[in-house]
């Protein structure tokens, strides 16, 4: 996968909140393969832990993607971008313009707003935005080369709330790198994503609150991976009717 012209192995992307302790952080990163992690500048900066955290993040050779997490302004989300290109030397940048208090719904509207500004002060944008085919339009035309629909609430794990919504964006925009972000619940539900043909999945609280969040992290690459490969291979259609797998012809009759 090639994403601003950065090209990865993994198609999945891990974020680094709500572990239970740094070595199953690191080694849930290690079980994933990641090569892209998101890391929020509020955790990075929180309690005077920033230091550590830092440092353990560097050791994984991981490529980061800091995130706008908790903002719910433009302003807030360009100057939380800012400040993390400062602090971890990207350009990359996750946005998030939340615009729902319960379900963390962007707020489209101020998304491409921030994502016209970020974009034209030089930044990499990977917007955290819904299925909506005409928001998708606008954040390409801000600048975006790359877009990120939720599959559904994010911490939810609901899975995918609108799979038909995601196979039409897919169909819409065939040559831009799709990544499902927020929703995923269980490796199934990665492979379903991968199945409609994204390009890749994010997710953080499927792995990070899973009772062993490394075995879970390593079942998410191999649900991604199988997702992908059944994809590019091409399934058979559904058939209303049976269809012998074995063929009449040259069987032996009785009489």
């Amino acid at each position: 996968m090639e994403v601003y012209g950065k090209k990865v192995q993994s198609r999945l992307l891990l974020g680094t909140a709500q572990y239970p302790s740094p070595a199953v952080l690191k080694d849930a990163i290690t079980a994933s393969r990641t090569e892209i992690i998101t890391v929020s500048l509020r955790r990075e900066t929180a309690n005077g832990s920033g230091a550590g955290f830092w440092d353990l993040l560097k050791a994984c050779n991981c490529h980061f993607l800091p995130n706008t997490a908790g903002c719910h302004s433009v302003q807030e989300a360009v100057t939380t971008a800012q400040m993390a290109r400062e602090l971890f030397g990207t350009d990359w940048i996750k946005l998030e313009v939340i615009g729902h208090s319960e379900s963390l719904q962007p707020d489209v509207f101020g998304l491409v707003e921030a994502a016209k500004i970020l974009c034209a002060d030089g930044f990499k944008v990977f917007p955290y935005t819904t299925e909506d085919l005409v928001v998708g339009e606008k954040l390409l035309e801000a600048g975006c080369e790359v877009l990120m629909p939720w599959g559904a609430p994010i911490g939810s794990g609901q899975g995918l709330r609108n799979p038909d919504a995601l196979r039409a964006m897919r169909a819409y925009f065939p040559n831009i790198p799709l990544i499902v972000d927020a929703g995923i619940g269980r490796p199934s539900d990665a492979t379903r994503a991968m199945e409609l043909g994204m390009d890749a999945v994010l997710l953080n609280t499927a792995v990070a609150k899973a009772g062993d969040p490394v075995l879970m992290a390593q079942a998410m690459a191999q649900a991604i991976e199988a997702g992908h490969n059944g994809w590019v291979a091409d399934p058979m259609d559904p058939r209303d009717m049976a269809v012998p797998s074995t063929p009449i012809l040259g069987m032996a009759e009785l009489v």
